[in-house]
């Protein structure tokens, strides 16, 4: 809100409304620029009103990416200025370099990734340069996404956000979600404005230290702050009766006598992770049935860790030169799709494509897929009440079963239980 925005080369106001959310914009607008006052119109925020109206169906926006039980969504958000999380004002781009460390340190199981990009830097660089640099996290798991109609449902079914000073990071605030801010400038930013008390407060993603660890300690110690909610609107719910009366005002007609109503929130399509990079899988037996399964997606997984480790590779992924070197070759696919003939042939292809591979996995479904054991067993695994996790983990634990020499009957009558990080999936193991 400054003179240069708001005015035309004779002082006079751009618009003959100038809708406000909330009275403290208005205050600094009669400070800054005192001319365009008279046009404030205080109706509201759409765009925070349907956010709120869609806060029930935050489970639904949930299972649309895939974020199962025990999981933790992290959404990256950036502007569109070059002091932006995707921005290149100074020093290292941070979301660049941050993406390659969080599909390393997190494990792909516990964490699912989404990135929310300002649509100005989708224009500014064109859909496929963005999709060019984030291709190695997209194939890691990573969701893009859609930054006109997708980013509100990402935001509800968010646990945490790393972002900057732009408005969805507000809004995700404003939603109580934890916020770790990954680039922090106060300089494009009003004083007396709540979006700068905001950022000036917030944590700061510290780039030196481990990044799970930051994440974790902040969604677990988490207190929301009612300011930034308190700030968004003063008229929550109301805009669209608030806007309409304004719209058909200035058109200088009756409004319509039923109620003014806003688009609700779509619900996205079914978007789960599907990495098709290679994964550093490390497992640890538990007992009575039950593995501890844990996948790695990024280029530098960690080099420690308890217990034996595997490799798993999709069979599409581009680093084909990994498919020699895999313990165990999956896909994901309809069990119907006839390029494949059915699960059982394509497993059994598989394994006679790749001699080196202990286990192929063609995963039919959100809840089951087919593996076919170097030995010819041929096995179904489906999850059991409770269990959501990506069937291939379960693929990844089988595996690790059989590598201990354990007897494959045995999983046949008690089932496994596949442990991912707290979560326990109770899987029923059918013989095909």
């Amino acid at each position: 809100m400054s003179p240069e925005w708001l005015l035309d080369e004779n002082g006079k106001p751009l618009a003959d409304a100038l809708v406000l959310s909330h009275p403290e914009q208005y205050e600094r607008l009669r400070t800054v620029c005192p001319e365009a006052a008279p046009t404030a119109v205080l109706a509201g925020d759409p765009c925070w009103d349907r956010l709120l109206a869609a806060r029930p169906y935050r489970d639904r926006f949930r299972r649309a990416l895939g974020v199962g039980r025990g999981q933790r969504l992290i959404v990256l958000n950036s502007t569109w200025n070059p002091d932006s999380l995707f921005g290149d004002g100074g020093g290292d781009d941070v979301l660049p370099s941050l993406l390659p460390r969080l599909t390393s340190e997190l494990p792909a199981d516990e964490y699912r990734l989404a990135a929310v990009l300002h649509p100005n830097v989708w224009h500014g660089h064109g859909p496929g340069q963005i999709r060019a640099w984030l291709d190695r996290a997209r194939r890691a798991g990573l969701a893009l996404i859609d930054p006109l109609e997708g980013w509100r449902q990402a935001l509800l079914a968010a646990d945490a956000v790393i972002g900057d000073h732009g408005s969805v990071t507000y809004y995700a605030a404003a939603l109580g979600t934890p916020v770790l801010l990954g680039a922090a400038p106060l300089a494009g930013l009003d004083p007396e404005a709540p979006v700068h008390a905001f950022v000036s407060t917030a944590p700061r993603l510290d780039p030196a230290h481990p990044l799970r660890p930051q994440l974790d300690a902040l969604i677990d110690h988490h207190r929301p702050h009612p300011e930034p909610a308190e700030s968004v609107s003063s008229a929550p719910g109301e805009s669209a009766a608030r806007l309409r009366r304004l719209f058909y005002d200035r058109i200088g007609i009756p409004e319509p006598d039923a109620p003014a109503r806003l688009e609700p929130l779509p619900l996205p399509p079914y978007e789960p992770a599907t990495p098709t990079v290679p994964l550093l899988v490390r497992t640890r037996l538990l007992g009575s049935g039950e593995v501890l399964v844990t996948r790695y997606a990024g280029p530098h997984p960690p080099a420690d860790g308890e217990g034996e480790a595997h490799t798993a590779v999709h069979e599409d992924t581009r680093e084909t030169d990994q498919l020699a070197l895999a313990d165990v070759v999956f896909r994901y696919g309809n069990e119907n799709d006839p390029r494949f003939v059915s699960p059982a042939h394509w497993t059994a292809e598989a394994l006679t494509r790749h001699p080196h591979c202990a286990l192929a996995a063609y995963v039919t479904g959100p809840r089951s897929c087919v593996v076919r054991t170097r030995t010819g067993t041929s096995v179904r695994l489906d999850a059991a009440p409770g269990a959501d996790a990506d069937p291939a983990a379960y693929a990844s634990a089988l595996h690790a079963w059989l590598a201990a020499d354990k007897p494959p009957e045995e999983p046949m009558g008690q089932g496994l239980t596949v442990r991912i990080g707290t979560a326990a999936h109770p899987v029923r193991l059918t013989p095909t």
